[in-house]
């Protein structure tokens, strides 16, 4: 994509939502002055955090359950990063289900890359984290980088490729037993999400359920964070204990 043509995107995506201060993925914030100075090397800061990055790096399907702040979706992307940059993957799928206040992307302006912006970006922010703005950019115009959401997943074989789905805890137990299946050959697959956190009705969703089969399976990696793994400020830990 042409910078002309960003410009101009970026300009009809801040029309719509009302000022220039909204955020685009393509727009310069997600370079934050990362391109200068981004994370190279991720380091465990917890005993479960240690785990969850071995259990991505030996299973091809991993599911990481717990609560926010435990760097669930942040150790995700890191892996994907690296399996990029080392060849064993050529793409990698980020996909999270846009399940906020009850509304569809629907109502949302603009085209599928900037209707799913508002719920991607602590995706994109782990992507600018990793690798830097430009390079995020450049990934996604060219689509090495792809955003799917939930619903266009159906139907699909994700080969040579690094599957994040986030915020698994908003998806019902068809939609994930749709999105488990679509992993393909020389893919790897990491499913986050926090059961406590749904925005589902109570009972919807399908993540404890999918959780609890999958331990049984010698090949999937089920691995449960808990409240001292979480990694934000320690107030969070206290405030989720009575919560």
């Amino acid at each position: 994509m042409s910078k002309k043509v960003r410009r101009s995107t970026v300009s009809k995506f801040q029309t719509f939502q009302g000022g220039a201060d909204q955020w685009h993925p393509l727009d310069q914030d997600i370079d934050s002055r990362r391109d200068k100075k981004y994370v190279k090397n991720i380091k465990p800061r917890s005993a479960g955090q240690e785990i969850l990055m071995k259990a991505i790096s030996d299973y091809n399907l991993t599911l990481a359950i717990g609560p926010a702040g435990t760097g669930k979706t942040y150790l995700a992307i890191s892996a994907a990063v690296e399996a990029l940059e080392r060849g064993d993957v050529e793409r990698i799928v980020l996909s999270r289900p846009a399940m906020e206040a009850g509304e569809s992307l629907g109502y949302l302006p603009g085209d599928m890359q900037e209707k799913m912006a508002p719920y991607l970006r602590p995706l994109y922010d782990a992507l600018g984290d990793r690798m830097g703005g430009k390079k995020v950019r450049q990934y996604m115009s060219d689509g090495t980088i792809e955003i799917a959401p939930v619903g266009f997943m159906r139907g699909r074989t994700l080969n040579n490729a690094f599957v994040v789905i986030d915020e698994a805890q908003n998806c019902t137990y068809g939609q994930l037993k749709m999105l488990l299946s679509r992993l393909g050959w020389h893919s790897t697959m990491v499913v986050t999400g926090d059961p406590d956190q749904s925005d589902l009705l109570t009972g919807m969703s399908g993540l404890s359920d999918v959780a609890k089969r999958f331990e049984a399976i010698q090949n999937i990696a089920v691995v449960y964070l808990k409240q001292e793994d979480i990694v934000r400020h320690p107030l969070v830990a206290e405030m989720l204990d009575v919560l």
